[in-house]
């Protein structure tokens, strides 16, 4: 019998949909992974950086954010901002130029490519003659120079990408005017710079890389002066005199040269190796500007002495008597300085640096956005919605103690409108790193902003000093150094590593746990303290013979008291035993609750009487390589390896030479085989257990499958375990396995005296032994049970208790739910077997319409496939499914959290969260504007005029949107123009 739909119900559910869900990646946070090219642009007060996949950021006022990303897979190499203009141009190492432009719609700026152009050589050219090398944007808006790597300039006309042959600089024409012995004993290589006259833009510097210097004059084409040098140039810059010129160098020297019309000179007004006399670095790039008090500042990147610092990363500030080397712990990709001068931004490896030369001391300016979130190794993370007002002042408070260090100046990149309203509600991103350091991000806006730092090293016995502060320099050292930056790679133990994070929001209570099994407990104090920390040993085993523990050993804990600074600080701690790393935690605050899980077992601890309550091993016996730890396993495979091929070499000596050949492709066969194995289990180690991306069909799984006893989800809930409500403990494992223990919490008025029992009341094994993600609760009406003290502070209805209550249990390969207290199954969903679909990720989050004030929850799930789905509660059906995530993407997928109303974050790279948003009422995404600044071209082109800013651009802005030309209103004639 054929089934019919009743249309007008699926369009309503539909609608429904539409209503609710919607799919947006919308912002990413953190510092640009593998960041290669900088850009400033002091009119529209907007800063750019290129990374080597070929993304371009632009950033302005806190909240201005824009994204663009190039089709060629291709790093930036230089990035230009247009004179006059809203627009600039990139050059990528595939020597293709392209051109962007900031154009207004709907109210708001786009970031929009509208051109490309690669140079065309002559027939027959090499590579060099077109390989660009030196970009200038002339101070016109009109024209590209284009410096090469054979010498040679090329003049392109702009927007319209059309090269202007008759303007170009070829060597040749440069040789034959500079003399004879300077050309026959140098090849004046690849142009190195170009700079234009600040009061002449028809004056262009032209540097190449042997040294010589020429002053070339744009409407005679002829050159008006050269500077001869003996060492290999690095880079140039003219003073804003339009006299004097600076000069650097390969062997760590700089020169000032004069701009006489005496032709050539051979010898500069000064000349300075600044760390000699012993061999430098080559100074890569110089700048040198006036200061309204006192002698003018001199800034420098590299020109450390080689033997001894020449794995450093400094950038040298000399003004007047004060002298620092600014010194970073990643690569300096480039810097400028914004005018006054008032601050030095450095862009480098690992993060962007503010200096400020205003303020004694040059402290360094919090940033409000690139701010690195991977100073060391992210390895969790933990959301928090809707914090109330009074814990968010008290976490800033915290931090702005910390923060005494920093500039009192504001953000100094303010460019462009934000228009994003201000955020509904306050929220907290929390990430676990690897030195034991938590940090809390002001997770609300556009802007992921560092609110205070926990660390938890200080509680153990480590190689750290806690004396040791990074930003002071032993006083008389030379170069004088100062360490600048938070980027700090090393981790002192990597044992303190931060595995799982949970924060009550009501109560200010925080655990934390760790890689060495340690679970510390920790509140809220706004005053220092000085105080031990209690430790509870707990044996997971329960004194089970047959097993040996080969990993990491556990932390030492301090046996005397610890200072602790404001802020969250930790008055308990349960170590685990084995001190294994730990899978799981949960939290519950009125109940004064602690539940832990590693690869062992389980238990809670009770941090209000500071005793633990209840153990229970999950072990299988088969379970071997939970005792070992992987380091061991890895050791034996080692083992193997070499045993292999002791015999291996044994056996050839008494082969015959025709089976030589089949003797190699068996050691290649073995040592295959064994990489296999050892990929294998390495994969087995790792602490989320995450599998391979694409899998077989669902199959029941074997009970002798290692890791079967790891605790993967813990959860607290007042239900229906027996015929009466009363607190409850649930625990899912690897292997398919759910437990149930009743606790009996004594009333407020005893909890201090009478200590809390538990006992054992289910066991659910699922059959197709798949591991258990993820557990709910749901009342009487099938909504979620609220979180601990919600309805205490009135911010939840009580739940339903007199309707029967349901579980939800969520396992890698289905959604079953179970009535309770009977726990008998009444439905369930599986995910598609065909593809292998596994859950990887699950969270309840709340939904709503934009013009409704009702909510409904949902639960939100992400699987090794990327793809995020949406199920109903309680109905459990599928609403809507996005792709996301690529599936080969493990460590996104892995590193995904949801937060409480519909939007997500995760680790696009090691630095990096992309925002996501499931929900059309939620979505939190940079909406600005950027205005134009005021034309001021001059209408004869070889007229001088002054440069106020490095790009000729006076900072007067218009009020309205003004588009740098008319073909901007035709982007279609802009693509076939650049064609």
């Amino acid at each position: 019998m054929k089934r019919f739909r009743r249309h007008g119900h699926e369009s309503q559910r539909d609608k429904h949909k539409q209503d609710l869900y919607q799919f947006n990646k919308t912002v990413e946070h953190g510092f640009p992974h593998q960041p290669s090219a900088l850009g400033f642009s002091p009119s529209l007060a907007l800063l750019a950086i290129g990374t080597r996949s070929g993304a371009i950021k632009l950033y302005g006022t806190p909240g201005v954010e824009f994204m663009g990303l190039h089709d060629e897979n291709a790093a930036v190499t230089q990035v230009h901002f247009l004179p006059n203009q809203v627009g600039m141009v990139t050059l990528l190492d595939d020597n293709s130029l392209h051109m962007w432009t900031l154009r207004a719609h709907n109210g708001m700026s786009e970031l929009l490519e509208i051109g490309r152009f690669t140079l065309s050589g002559p027939p027959g050219a090499p590579p060099s003659v077109t390989r660009v090398t030196a970009v200038l944007a002339h101070s016109s808006g009109e024209l590209l120079m284009l410096g090469t790597e054979g010498g040679h300039v090329f003049v392109v006309e702009v927007p319209g990408f059309r090269e202007l042959e008759e303007n170009n600089i070829s060597v040749e024409n440069v040789q034959n005017r500079i003399p004879e012995d300077y050309v026959g004993r140098r090849n004046l290589e690849c142009v190195e710079a170009l700079h234009e006259n600040p009061l002449n833009p028809r004056q262009v510097l032209i540097g190449y890389g042997r040294g010589l210097m020429v002053l070339w004059d744009l409407d005679r084409q002829r050159p008006i002066q050269h500077f001869l040098c003996t060492q290999q140039l690095e880079s140039v810059w003219w003073m804003e005199d339009g006299v004097n010129i600076l000069s650097s160098h390969s062997d760590g020297s700089y020169c000032q040269w004069t701009v006489t019309g005496e032709d050539p000179q051979t010898e500069p007004e000064k000349q300075e190796t600044p760390y000699g006399a012993f061999p430098c670095k080559a100074i890569s790039k110089i700048i040198q500007l006036p200061s309204k008090q006192g002698p003018p500042f001199l800034i420098f990147s590299g020109g450390m002495p080689r033997a001894s610092y020449g794995d450093r990363h400094c950038i040298s500030v000399i003004h007047s008597k004060f002298h620092e080397a600014l010194d970073f712990t990643s690569r300096i990709i480039d810097f400028f300085v914004i005018r006054e001068p008032s601050a030095l931004v450095v862009l480098v490896e690992e993060e962007l640096v503010v200096v400020d030369l205003q303020s004694e001391g040059w402290p360094v300016i919090q940033t409000p956005y690139l701010v690195p979130l991977h100073c060391s190794a992210i390895t969790c993370s933990h959301h928090v919605s809707s914090i109330p007002l009074k814990l968010w002042e008290r976490v800033q408070a915290a931090g702005a103690q910390q923060n005494t260090h920093y500039s009192r100046k504001p953000w100094p990149i303010i460019g462009g409108q934000n228009l994003s309203p201000d955020p509904p509600q306050r929220d907290l991103l929390l990430t676990g790193h690897e030195d034991g350091t938590v940090r809390f991000w002001d997770a609300s806006g556009v802007c992921l902003y560092p609110m205070y730092k926990l660390s938890t090293a200080g509680v153990f016995l480590t190689d750290a000093d806690p004396n040791d502060n990074m930003n002071q320099g032993s006083e008389g050292e030379w170069p004088p150094f100062r360490k600048v930056g938070c980027f700090d790679p090393y981790s002192d133990d990597p044992r303190l590593g931060i595995q799982k994070i949970h924060l009550c929001k009501y109560s200010g209570y925080l655990t934390v746990a760790g890689t060495a099994g340690q679970i510390l407990i920790l509140e809220l104090n706004d005053e220092a303290a000085e105080q031990m920390v209690e430790a509870t040993v707990v044996d997971l085993l329960q004194g089970q013979e047959g097993f040996r523990w080969k990993g990491q050993a556990r932390l030492d804990v301090r046996e005397e008291p610890v200072l602790f600074p404001p802020g969250f600080q930790p008055f308990a701690l349960v170590q685990c035993q084995p001190p294994a790393v730990v899978t799981a935690i949960a939290l519950h605050s009125e109940w004064k609750l602690v539940a832990f899980g590693t690869s062992h077992g389980f238990g809670f601890y009770d941090y209000h009487q500071k005793n633990n309550i209840m153990v229970k091993c999950t072990l299988n016996p088969s379970d071997q390589v939970t005792m070992e730890g992987p380091l061991s396993r890895v050791k034996s495979i080692k083992k193997s390896l070499r045993q292999s091929f002791r015999r291996i070499r044994r056996s050839r000596v008494s082969m015959r030479k025709h089976h030589a050949t089949n003797t190699r492709h068996c050691a290649c066969r073995i040592f295959l085989q064994l990489q296999e194995i050892n990929a294998r289990l390495e994969a087995e180690a790792l602490q989320e257990m995450e599998l391979a991306p694409v899998q077989r069909k669902i199959e029941a799984r074997s009970s002798d499958d290692s890791f079967t006893g790891l605790v993967r989800t813990l959860y607290f809930a007042d239900t229906f375990v027996s015929s009466h409500s009363t607190p409850s403990l649930w625990a899912g494992t690897n292997g398919g396995a759910v437990f149930a223990y009743v606790l009996r919490v004594p009333s407020l008025e005893r909890r201090a005296e009478d200590p809390v029992v538990a006992h054992a009341a289910k066991e659910i094994q699922l059959m197709h032994r798949a591991p258990v993600v993820g557990l709910v609760v749901l009342d009487g009406k099938g909504t979620p049970l609220p979180e601990p003290l919600e309805v205490a502070h009135d911010l939840a209805r009580s739940p339903e208790m007199h309707g029967s209550h349901h579980l939800l249990v969520v396992s890698e390969e289905q959604f079953k739910l179970f009535t309770l207290p009977k726990v008998s199954s009444k439905s369930k969903l599986k995910l598609t077997a065909v593809d292998g679909s596994r859950v990887r990720r699950v969270g309840v989050a709340w939904f709503g319409s934009r013009t409704d004030e009702q909510l409904e929850s949902s639960l939100v799930v992400l699987t090794n496939q990327g793809e995020l789905h949406v199920i109903s509660l309680p109905s459990i059906k599928m609403m809507v499914h996005y792709p996301c995530i690529r599936r080969e993407d493990v460590s996104g997928i892995a590193s995904c959290v949801f937060t409480k109303f519909g939007q997500g974050f995760y680790l696009m790279s090691p630095s990096e969260f992309e925002r996501f948003s499931l929900s059309t009422r939620w979505v939190v995404e940079p909406r600005c504007l950027v205005e134009a600044p005021l034309q001021m071209r001059p209408k004869n082109p070889s007229s001088p005029v002054h440069r106020d800013q490095p790009d000729g651009v006076p900072t007067e802005h218009r009020c309205v949107q003004v588009m740098e030309h008319a073909l901007l209103n035709d982007e279609s004639e802009y693509m076939r123009i650049s064609s």
